[in-house]
């Protein structure tokens, strides 16, 4: 698999407020401050248990690419608002600072910091529309396959999706967190080339109908692709010619030759019904291996009532209400800044603080544990400290709700396990480039380290993202200084060192 199929620069793919800000921090001596972004989300999509985190590998091939066009400049040229020094500046440009990130793959939660940007101010800024893009649009697709695929039970299930996707992007690397989230394979043929997501297929009605008969149909299908002959029988009757035609085919072609590789699909009609006659039709033949797919507008929930209903389905084919996430079609990570340096290197937290109090953001520059119960290797809870805190597993670490304080839980025989790793370390690449089916199995492993109960469709347990006593405290002692109206550093300086 190449990594780079198609490294492109999407520097200009911002929102042009960046470049207005960047060119007034550029007039500023605010040019060269350190500054630090989160990137985190408030609500899981569906009212699902978690999220998954995908969209990291783009968001490398980004930041690496990053750079200006004598075309781009010469477009900004052309606003009229940009002094030449600055666009002088950008002809250079380049990212210069440090990102760490939870990875790809990875169950994460609300208010928790996926990806942390530590950079000069005009490079953080600059990339806040690509990060969010790219984290957004995968996660969401990641995390509705995923639900579709536990509703499977086990059964394959492949994404169908191309077609009805958000323009071509949408569709190839929706494909590709598709996989991530547990697809066996994708229609997407160019996913396969560029991400090695397994490419699979076999005919639409047109194929049936391009023929005099059904039977001629089947039949000269098998003869090419004997090794991969999945049969469409709903074009005209399933019961009265599509299944007796596809028997006919699979003994006369596949049976003499001692293949049992086959397979129908039915893609229209009362599924649980024709799933039950068409298994009886095909294990009376003696094709008792022969297995039944399906698809038509299917999500987790339509999966799980054709399971609940004795359906005889094998695989699912799954399109639009995946890679749109029909039910939930926006995924609303944000792009908050949290804190920045003074020209002696000191971090000062930032809070942005709003009516809407699921909107105030988490201040200071933080790391990420997860806590693993030690007894059954399951996750507890998260929690979020401020950057310089070291867990000591040897010591019993009592966690509280950060609104309900009062609810508190000791924590004793437990692992913690930073979840962040480093992407990039001044300007440079230092994590490792993982394939697509690495990706996959690692979330299969860490999905499995959750419980039952956060992996519910309806009501799923609350898992528990917490601060840190010393985060808590430093961020109400800046909400304090907030509505107190007073913006004096001196109030949390002996609390961030």
């Amino acid at each position: 698999m190449n990594k780079n199929y198609l490294a492109e620069n999407m520097t200009m793919l911002c929102d042009f407020y960046e470049i207005t800000m960047s060119h007034g921090y550029f007039k500023t001596d605010i040019k060269n401050r350190i500054t630090y972004f989160d990137v985190f989300f408030r609500n899981i999509p569906d009212g699902g248990g978690f999220a998954i985190a995908a969209g990291l590998d783009q968001i490398i091939d980004y930041i690496e690419n990053l750079s200006f066009s004598s075309t781009d400049i010469d477009y900004l040229r052309s606003k009229n608002m940009f002094c030449e020094e600055f666009l002088e500046y950008l002809k250079n440009f380049k990212f210069t600072g440090d990102i760490w990130a939870v990875p790809e793959g990875t169950p994460v939660f609300p208010g928790e910091p996926i990806i942390t940007v530590r950079a000069p101010a005009i490079e953080s800024q600059f990339i806040e529309t690509y990060l969010l893009l790219v984290f957004n649009h995968q996660t969401l697709v990641a995390t509705k396959t995923n639900r579709i695929v536990r509703a499977a039970n086990g059964r394959a299930v492949s994404e169908f999706g191309s077609r009805r996707a958000q323009g071509a992007e949408g569709a190839i690397l929706g494909a590709r967190a598709a996989y991530i989230g547990g697809v066996a394979n994708s229609a997407c043929t160019i996913s396969d080339i560029r991400y090695g997501v397994p490419a699979s297929g076999t005919m639409a009605h047109s194929w049936v109908m391009m023929f005099d008969d059904e039977y001629t149909a089947f039949k000269t299908y098998c003869e090419i692709y004997p090794e991969n002959a999945t049969l469409l029988v709903d074009t005209y009757n399933v019961i009265k010619s599509g299944v007796p035609n596809a028997i006919r085919a699979f003994k006369e072609v596949l049976v003499p030759r001692g293949i049992k590789k086959c397979a129908i699909r039915l893609d229209s009609g009362d599924l649980t019904y024709l799933t039950k006659k068409a298994r009886k039709m095909l294990d009376d033949a003696g094709l008792t291996y022969c297995k039944i797919v399906v698809s038509n507008s299917l999500d987790e929930y339509i999966i799980r009532d054709l399971i609940n209903q004795g359906a005889q389905v094998d695989a699912f084919g799954v399109g639009e209400r995946l890679i749109t996430s029909k039910s939930d079609p926006v995924f609303g990570g944000v792009y908050k800044i949290s804190a920045i340096e003074d020209k002696n290197g000191n971090i000062i937290p930032k809070i942005k603080v709003s009516e809407n109090t699921a909107k105030i953001t988490t201040p200071h520059y933080k790391k990420l544990y997860r806590l693993f119960e030690n007894e059954t290797g399951k996750a507890i809870a998260d929690l979020i400290c401020v950057y310089n805190e070291v867990i000591d597993e040897s010591k019993p670490l009592e966690i509280f709700d950060p609104q309900f304080t009062w609810k508190r839980k000791t924590l004793t025989n437990f692992k913690a396990v930073e979840l962040q790793k480093q992407v990039f370390k001044a300007g440079k690449c230092v994590y490792p480039r993982y394939t697509t089916s690495e990706i996959r199995d690692y979330c299969k492993d860490q999905i499995g380290l959750q419980w039952d109960e956060v992996k519910r469709f309806e009501n799923p347990h609350n898992y528990y993202v917490d601060l840190s006593e010393k985060l808590w405290n430093i961020k109400q002692n800046l909400l304090k200084e907030i509505n107190s109206e007073k913006f004096s550093n001196s109030v949390y300086e002996k609390d961030i060192k």
